[in-house]
């Protein structure tokens, strides 16, 4: 749970905060999942103040008019014995909050806000009149939040606007980042809201209603008249019972209305992308290949590293299955690692850690239970232990096992703690001997803070959402992104000890302490960083700032933290230098083992992005599906293939492009522009392509993919192509070739025309990994 960051000059008046303090410490100790919000840091926590109204006196329809009646109700629902008690209860309370002399009314929305999965503008008090409406104050960013989403979309499952029920969003910002209405129409589609959500980016309702924490629900009749607030996640059971008894009430008093209101999903107006707010990336030893989380297609992907698909795992839609790869399902996967043919998954939505296995072709669950876990201490064997929300993983040694990456360490966002994964027997730092497959809390009190500690278990740590580790001296740490306190910070491997890195500010209490400030150590500012990754061959720590938009260098050494690649600007330009590109809320990232790229899960941008630090080159990662693009290691295959690649018409020219010399390995993006003649229009259903050939050289084309299809050319088509490691000559011909058929608008004529371009490689001797772009431009 999360308070608001407004600073005042007065306090709530005593007597009704009394009211507040009183409904939160009676009822939120039964909050599941690890909610956080007690009296005393709310009255004395400084920039979580609570604003006070004129005069000292709270608003007639502020949440504490509830208080008074709907305590009286928690406390005899807690004595309540069958579900029927329970109902009539709901039952009685609804009489008299409904024969009071005036009702507690939620003020009218401002008719300036923006709206997403609507048709237009929605009031309160015109468009919901006869509807009983659901508040949910919320911010994308807070991981409680999203732990109530799932009870929202059951409830809206169960009854629909005809039925009386409405949904509203109500996003109250607590990042700048996150009041961008564009950003907030990420999160939309990201974890698939499909109700009406209002961009409250000032907080004025927030302000009217005194609202304090992040989540909290709030429950109108059909005037609009204020029921019942819910504070915190874990309150499934009185969120339905609260609302089917409400509709039951106001049926019975023909005040509730079937009409529809006009919904128009955010999600139904994107156009398809091979990646889906992809959240982490990583890179195996060799650097050869990739692995994905394409999170918002709920999948893991393998490639190489110019982008072609090795495997797709699970997808396209949410579940939760074991089995073969085609069976297999994920929900919303974040962090992975891998280490020969054997990758883990955080399957955060699903609350699971997950096993795949490259060779069989398997994957199966090692920790969690399917559904959220409250435990903050662990200890049970892995399928046996609930989980909650994990969102990287991380390979690790513990102090006193005989292999080598033993521990799957996790950073469970969801009960702000990073937790052990036992793979072998083994003992973790200031812990007993453990064994193999136990899986259990090693640093954080559970408590949603950034405290530092000798005693990792006192630490705290607010939704720590990347990992990464240093395991040589002198570091031997694990790096950690703690994106709710915008800090990174460090858990020792010898000691378990926790400390600050960069980022955030000393009062372990303020979670606001955040900005875009390059500097050293508590002077640098971070915002809600979400990944890490430790560059070995340089000894320094990169960062994903995520809604900063940045990608960040820190010298652990030094602590000092600067901006290496990103404008600021939430947008998607490459642009001549790294520090005038541009990302949208990146996730994850990572360093291949020579140090020679990075690979950057840009996720708002759907985009994998790689950043050459030699060449000083930012590209994008093509993603190349199998059915889009033969690939095949079969040489007798493959010449087959060659032979049935299109013709060219005769007049099809041939241009000629300078020599390019490259090493072993090297990768080569040729980026195809093509421009149409005036009111020419590409003819979608014809098979426009391109295909590469290289008629003396064929062992240049050995696992290549060959060909793939052009849909659109209003924008540049990546073809990718990797020197083997191997060359069996110094020089060679490339040839990229283009098929393409258009039509004239203003008639029925159509052609089909060709082009050629030749590219002469030189192949030098050295062996060494890079990549290089090559312009292919032609106007028709």
């Amino acid at each position: 749970m999360r308070r608001f960051p407004f600073k005042t000059d007065e306090l709530v008046p005593t007597c009704a905060f009394f009211f507040f303090s009183f409904y939160i410490t009676a009822f939120l100790p039964r909050v599941a999942g690890g909610a956080e919000c007690a009296a005393a840091k709310l009255v004395n926590s400084g920039p979580c103040r609570r604003r006070a109204r004129p005069g000292g006196v709270m608003a007639a329809g502020g949440l504490a008019g509830l208080l008074p009646a709907q305590t009286q109700l928690e406390y005899a629902l807690l004595d309540a014995e069958t579900p029927q008690e329970k109902e009539n209860l709901v039952y009685q309370y609804l009489k008299k909050m409904d024969g009071r002399e005036r009702d507690l009314t939620v003020p009218e929305l401002g008719g300036d806000l923006q709206w997403l999965n609507t048709e237009g503008p929605i009031s309160l008090h015109k468009d919901l009149c006869g509807k009983v409406v659901v508040l949910d104050f919320f911010t994308y960013c807070c991981i409680n939040c999203l732990h109530l989403l799932p009870d929202l979309h059951a409830l809206e499952c169960l009854y629909s606007d005809k039925d009386g029920l409405i949904i509203v969003g109500v996003h109250s910002a607590k990042f700048p980042n996150e009041k961008v209405l564009d950003n907030i129409k990420s999160a939309v589609l990201r974890y698939n809201i499909v109700h009406p959500v209002v961009n409250d980016a000032d907080a004025t309702l927030w302000h009217e209603l005194e609202v304090s924490c992040w989540p909290t629900l709030v429950i109108l009749g059909p005037r609009g008249n204020m029921l019942f607030s819910l504070v915190g996640e874990g309150h499934r059971e009185k969120l339905f019972l609260f609302t089917s008894i409400t509709l039951k009430f106001y049926k019975e008093r023909g005040q509730i209305k079937d009409n529809n209101i006009g919904i128009k999903l955010y999600r139904d107006s994107l156009p398809p992308s091979p990646l889906l707010f992809p959240g982490k990336v990583t890179v195996d030893n060799s650097g050869e290949r990739l692995v994905i989380a394409d999170t918002g297609h709920h999948r893991i992907l393998v490639t190489r590293k110019n982008g072609q698909i090795l495997h797709t795992i699970g997808g396209p839609n949410s579940g939760r299955r074991d089995g073969r790869f085609s069976e297999a399902a994920f929900n919303s996967p974040q962090g992975i690692a891998i280490k020969n043919n054997v990758i883990y998954v955080a399957d955060t939505e699903n609350h699971l850690i997950r096993k795949i296995d490259l060779e069989l072709e398997v994957v199966t669950t090692v920790a969690g239970i399917g559904i959220q876990g409250v435990d903050k201490e662990g200890g049970a064997k892995g399928e046996e232990q609930p989980i909650s929300s994990p969102w990287d993983v991380a390979f690790g040694n513990s102090i006193s096992g005989t292999q080598e990456d033993d521990v799957l360490w996790i950073a469970m966002a969801g009960t702000h703690q990073v937790w052990a994964l036992m793979l072998e027997d083994g003992k973790l730092p200031k812990g007993s001997d453990l064994k193999k497959g136990v899986c259990l809390r090693f640093a954080g009190s559970g408590n949603e803070e950034n405290r530092n500690n000798a005693y990792p278990h006192k630490a705290g740590f607010a939704q720590p959402s990347g990992l990464s580790l240093a395991s040589e001296e002198p570091w031997n740490c694990l790096f950690v992104a703690d994106s709710e306190s915008s800090t990174v910070r460090t858990i020792s491997l010898k000691d378990g000890a926790v400390k600050h890195l960069v980022g955030g500010e000393r009062d372990p209490l303020n979670l606001f302490a955040f900005g875009d400030v390059d500097g050293a150590g508590i002077n640098a500012k971070l915002q809600h960083p979400l990944g890490v990754t430790w560059d070995k061959k340089r000894k320094l720590l990169y960062v994903a700032d995520s809604y900063n938009h940045k990608i960040k260098v820190v010298d652990p050494k030094m602590k000092n933290c600067a901006t290496l690649a990103g404008t600021g600007e939430a947008s998607n330009v490459i642009g001549s230098s790294f520090t005038q590109s541009t990302f949208n809320e990146p996730g994850g990232l990572c360093v291949e083992e020579n140090g020679r790229l990075m690979y950057i899960a840009d996720t708002n941008n759907h985009q994998i992005k790689v950043l050459d630090f030699e060449t000083k080159i930012l590209s994008m990662l093509p993603i190349l599906n199998p059915e889009a693009c033969d690939v095949t290691d079969n040489l007798h295959v493959q010449k087959d293939k060659i032979r049935n690649l299109p013709k060219l018409p005769k007049s099809a020219p041939n241009v000629q492009l300078p020599s390019l010399t490259v090493t072993p390995g090297q990768t080569i993006q040729f980026l195809l522009k093509l421009t149409l003649p005036p009111d020419s229009k590409l003819n979608e259903e014809a098979p426009n392509s391109w295909f590469i050939t290289a008629e003396d050289n064929t062992w240049l084309l050995q696992g290549q993919c060959l060909s793939g299809e052009i849909k659109d050319i209003s924008c540049q088509t990546i073809i990718p192509f990797q020197l083997p490691r191997s060359c069996l000559s110094t020089e060679a011909i490339l040839a990229i070739k283009v098929c393409l058929y258009y039509c004239s608008k203003g008639s029925s004529a159509c052609m089909m025309k060709g082009i050629s371009f030749s590219q002469p490689l030189q192949i030098a001797s050295t062996n060494q990994g890079s990549l290089t772009q090559v312009e292919l431009i032609h106007a028709f």
